[in-house]
């Protein structure tokens, strides 16, 4: 079968699509999944490139989906041609966190998706959604649980409630598209006009272009009628918290889930405190939690926003596209 291993980490160059011999037929307990589809993520690209260190021929990538083709004994859950989906912490099926690293995290402390074909435990996958490509359910084991916890499982969303997400990569279009699925009003951000008009489109109430408007916490405060949102989705780290610090409510939850101007740097306390705000730190979520969001999914007959879709072996390419941040939504390897 092919795939693709980073044989060095340490730079996009490093990946390398190599073929491997067939993982077999699927042992008790067991599927074996055609995989078809791959999804990028930040960490997986830290993976790469070698900020998330891993071992030497690591297979990438957390998120994959594809068909089971065959099913080992005592499994009951699956059926061969049953369409399948990754789990981001396959040990961690229900109830609290039971990880804090990623040392059992595909494509990180153990091979990912980034091949043809895998053997795995059943636990590791959950089917995707009725209806879904396969590209469309890779999108949702790390970006769409993650919004999903994010909002539902940690924030409890309820109607009404204001949500304000940073930037328009894919944890924060499916936050958006999660917060209006359940009747909430969304602010969103980004340095670019003309990705605010697509997120208009898909329902964002308030746009700010945090370019022009420098102290985005503080409009976003005014445009709540200086009451503050209820929930933010926390993308950026340290260069953003002062920021989103200043847009929440009093005694409102900011979900702290991205790195992405860097892995640490000044907390204004002070501010935190008076807000009396839940700063709530999470990394994607449980099966449990994947299995419910995949059924609202299927209530409300959302679709997840895919930007650009690259090859198997154009995986380098496609996280250059990523560090370019030129894209809207989701970018996916489709083979």
């Amino acid at each position: 079968m092919r795939a693709v291993v980073v044989r060095t980490p340490g730079g996009l160059d490093h990946l390398a699509l190599v073929e491997q011999p067939d993982p077999g037929a699927p042992g008790i307990g067991e599927i074996r999944v055609r995989l078809h589809a791959n999804s990028l993520n930040y960490h997986d690209y830290c993976v790469a490139i070698g900020v998330m260190p891993t071992e030497d021929g690591r297979i990438p990538m957390a998120d994959g989906a594809g068909i089971v083709e065959a099913v080992g004994d005592g499994v009951g859950e699956f059926a061969v041609g049953d369409s399948v989906v990754s789990c981001f912490y396959p040990l961690w099926q229900e109830g609290a966190p039971v990880a804090s690293g990623f040392a059992t995290v595909p494509g990180d402390g153990v091979d990912g998706y980034a091949r043809e074909s895998v053997v795995r435990p059943a636990s590791w996958f959950t089917k995707a959604p009725k209806g879904y490509s396969h590209a469309e359910a890779a999108t949702l084991t790390t970006a769409g649980l993650t919004a999903w916890r994010a909002l539902v499982g940690d924030g409890g969303l309820k109607a009404g409630d204001t949500v304000l997400a940073l930037g328009t990569g894919g944890v924060s279009i499916f936050g958006l598209q999660f917060a209006k699925m359940m009747g909430a009003r969304v602010i969103i951000t980004s340095s670019s006009d003309e990705k605010l008009e697509r997120a208009r489109a898909l329902g964002a109430d308030e746009t700010i272009n945090y370019k022009q408007e420098l102290n985005w916490g503080e409009k976003v405060f005014a445009l709540t009628g200086g009451r503050g949102v209820d929930h933010v989705l926390e993308v950026g780290g340290p260069g953003t918290l002062p920021q989103s610090i200043a847009a929440v409510r009093i005694g409102g939850h900011i979900a702290m889930i991205g790195i992405l101007t860097g892995f640490s740097g000044e907390v204004p306390t002070l501010a935190l405190l008076g807000k009396q705000a839940r700063l709530q730190g999470l990394i994607v979520g449980s099966r449990r939690q994947q299995i419910e969001m995949i059924r609202a999914i299927e209530e409300n007959g959302l679709k997840p926003v895919i930007d650009k879709s690259f090859a198997l072996a154009d995986m380098a390419q496609s996280f250059l596209y990523e560090e370019s941040g030129q894209h809207f939504g989701k970018i996916v390897l489709e083979f």
